[in-house]
């Protein structure tokens, strides 16, 4: 494929999670494909620069010096991951500004190279079941989604037969169970709360988490040693990233090529047939523009840079926006409420460690409003989490000092315990991304303004989460409780933005139709967290990868029966 070719039988915008999966299920049915990725380049292996760096090598011991961290990421660094070993994975916030309308912050958290966000997520995969998907029906809250569970689930086991995850089955109706390997082994004190747990709140359920990190080798790939670091980047590929995984399966078809450093400016589209001729784009380094023709666009930017583009695409036959007759382009910005639970120690099991780094905790899933019923909140939460030697943090409620306090500190100590709550968000149209027109990033666009809050809902659920966290670890044997009861941080701090071009049944009310494409032109598709209709309060990641191989399919099948035009 020439290097200067400027058309393709499609273009996927995006690297990361969707855009990986995009690229891999369109070139391994035959398509010629163009990602085009708006940050660097990054090689699987040779640039995970920090992967086994030890913090005595770094000038701050990993933490990241004080300053550069308040004055270069004061945004990113909201994010857990965020830290001196991973900062290039991360942008820079003075170089990427966006606005954040007063009284509605929103930390918009970015990694703009190749792979995205799919190098630093938390690579927890959950699947979503019909109570999620027809809760938007049930309670009247956003629009129906158009699909049930039955549409999606021979794509999530396509999914994860690929990416493998490691898991326990379960059998339960509201956290339908993977195509699992081998599950992580929970410690000692995590078996033991799930007992007591389970024992006294029926209907409770404590598992290992379910996360798309090997057990076992898998399709080339080298099962997890438990080394740690996973976010810097994983060379042995025992964690999903479009690096180690989709990418290179794309690749091996020989119909992908990849475009870095390109900034997709807009959609194009043709009035007369109402179809997407390609997108216009670009060069971060040269600031050229060019236009790049394709029969099919897939946007996977991300739920917030896709809308952006989305929204700049507006012309004189669709002046609102392109795929944006609904009017409902940009609203009903979602994200998970977190830093909610409780934490404490829990003595008993001073005699026992840990061996390795566990890249995974425990999942406790959803049990409030599973029947229909409710109490003084819709919908419902689940708790990530686990139990760990608590080290120096047990240490500081120990009496001495001196040498004799030294060889104390040296011997296993108490063990401690966290819940931490995902509770689901409720779409609102208040909750919106616009463009501010009278402010422009580097390359003449016009930046992103953001309003978001929390509502009510998500207020009353919140109080829930603190106290039923407090109830669990007082059974399990937990002393020293502290439980949240506090408000909310800013949205965005859960990475698990969504919701912005939803799916629907009716085009006056959502953005997509059930196959993830746009209802005011066909051979557009949308499959990032921005397709979203409702929250769920699961991780999010699994349904998008599921719902993007679902949307390949269709747009394949309707490419090749000639309705998408030539």
């Amino acid at each position: 494929m020439s290097a200067n070719e400027t058309s393709w039988d499609a273009i996927v915008v995006g690297s990361g999670i969707t855009g990986g999966w995009a690229a891999k299920e369109l070139t391994e049915r035959g398509l010629r494909v163009l990602m085009v990725e708006r940050g660097r380049h990054v090689e699987h292996q040779k640039d995970y620069t920090f992967e086994h760096t030890p913090p005595w090598d770094l000038p701050f011991r990993g933490s990241g010096n004080p300053q550069v961290m308040a004055e270069q990421y004061p945004i990113q660094s909201i994010a857990p991951g965020c830290n001196e070993t991973t900062l290039p994975f991360f942008v820079d916030d003075p170089g990427h500004p966006y606005v954040q309308e007063k009284g509605g912050e929103f930390a918009w958290i970015r990694g703009y190279q190749l792979g995205g966000r799919s190098l630093t997520w938390g690579r927890q995969v959950y699947r979503w079941s019909d109570l999620d998907f027809g809760a938007n029906a049930r309670d009247g809250h956003g629009v129906d989604w158009p699909i049930r569970y039955a549409d999606v689930e021979p794509w999530y086991d396509h999914v994860e037969d690929f990416i493998g995850v490691s898991g326990q089955s379960e059998g339960l109706a509201q956290l339908p169970d993977s195509r699992f390997l081998p599950p992580m082994e929970m410690t000692i004190v995590e078996k033991h709360a799930k007992t007591q747990i389970e024992a006294v709140f029926p209907g409770r359920n404590l598992t290992i988490g379910r996360v798309a990190v090997l057990t076992e080798d898998h399709h080339g790939r080298k099962a997890c040693h438990y080394c740690g670091p996973c976010g810097r980047g994983c060379s042995t590929g025992s964690y999903f990233s479009s690096q180690s995984s989709t990418l290179p399966a794309a690749q091996a078809t020989g119909r992908l090529k990849i475009l870095t450093d390109t900034v997709v400016e807009r959609v194009e589209h043709d009035p007369r047939t109402n179809r997407a001729t390609g997108v216009s784009v670009i060069d971060t380094t040269t600031l050229e523009r060019q236009t790049l023709n394709a029969r099919l666009v897939f946007l996977c930017a991300s739920t917030i840079a896709t809308t952006q583009i989305l929204l700049n695409s507006a012309s004189e036959a669709q002046p609102d926006g392109l795929a944006n007759s609904s009017g409902v382009l940009g609203q009903n910005l979602m994200d998970h409420t977190i830093g909610l639970g409780g934490f404490g120690l829990i003595p008993g099991f001073e005699g026992y460690e840990t061996f390795g780094n566990r890249p995974n905790g425990i999942y406790i899933p959803r049990f409030q409003n599973l029947d229909g019923g409710q109490g003084d909140f819709t919908r419902g939460y689940g708790y990530q989490g686990g139990a760990f030697p608590a080290g120096m943090l047990g240490a500081l409620a120990q009496p001495g000092f001196g040498e004799s306090m030294k060889e104390q500190l040296r011997a296993p100590g108490i063990w401690a315990m966290y819940l931490g709550g995902f509770g689901e968000c409720l779409p609102y149209a208040t909750n919106r991304v616009a463009l501010d027109q009278q402010r422009r990033d580097r390359w003449g666009m016009p930046q992103v303004s953001i309003q978001f809050a929390w509502g009510e809902n998500e207020n009353r659920m919140r109080r829930d989460v603190g106290v039923q966290a407090k109830a669990m670890l007082e059974v399990a044997g937990a002393v020293n409780i502290v439980a949240s009861d506090g408000e909310h941080g800013v949205g965005g701090e859960a990475i698990h933005e969504m919701g912005t071009a939803r799916m629907g049944r009716d085009p006056r009310s959502s953005v997509l139709n059930g196959w993830n494409q746009a209802h005011d032109v066909p051979n557009l598709f949308v499959t990032d967290g921005s397709c979203m209709a409702s929250s769920a309060c699961q991780n999010p990641s699994l349904t998008y990868m599921a719902l993007t191989v679902r949307a390949v399919a269709h747009a394949v099948e309707e490419l090749e029966a000639g309705s998408l035009g030539a």
